[in-house]
C-alpha cells in the first residue's frame, strides 16, 4: 500500500454538531395555536407529536422540538419566535 493510501483512510469526518431546538412555554398563546405553529414549521411533525410538545411545554416550562443542525436550528429557532412563540437553541452535547 503507499503512503497517500494510508493518509486518506486516516481521515475521520467529525458530524456537524448538532443543536436542540426547545420551545418555552409563555401564557399569551392558545395551545392550539401552538400546535399549528409547530406543524406548519417543523417538516414533517404530526399533530400527536405536536400536541406532545406543547403539552411538556405548557407542563414543564419547557420541551425539545428537535435536534438537528445549526444551520437548521437557528431557522427553526427563528420561525417560531417570528410566529410569536418563545424558542432557543443550544447544543446537543
Amino acid at each position: 500500500m503507499s503512503v497517500e493510501t494510508l493518509e486518506k483512510r486516516s481521515v475521520v469526518r467529525k458530524p456537524a454538531p448538532r443543536y436542540r431546538v426547545l420551545l418555552h412555554n409563555d401564557d399569551f398563546n392558545t395551545m392550539e395555536y401552538v400546535v399549528q405553529v409547530l406543524i406548519q414549521t417543523v417538516a414533517g411533525m404530526t399533530q400527536p407529536q405536536a400536541v406532545s410538545i406543547m403539552m411538556e411545554a405548557h407542563t414543564n416550562g419547557m420541551a425539545l422540538v428537535i435536534t438537528c443542525a445549526q444551520e437548521h436550528a437557528e431557522f427553526y429557532c427563528e420561525t417560531l419566535k417570528n410566529h410569536g412563540l418563545s424558542s432557543t437553541i443550544e447544543p446537543d452535547e
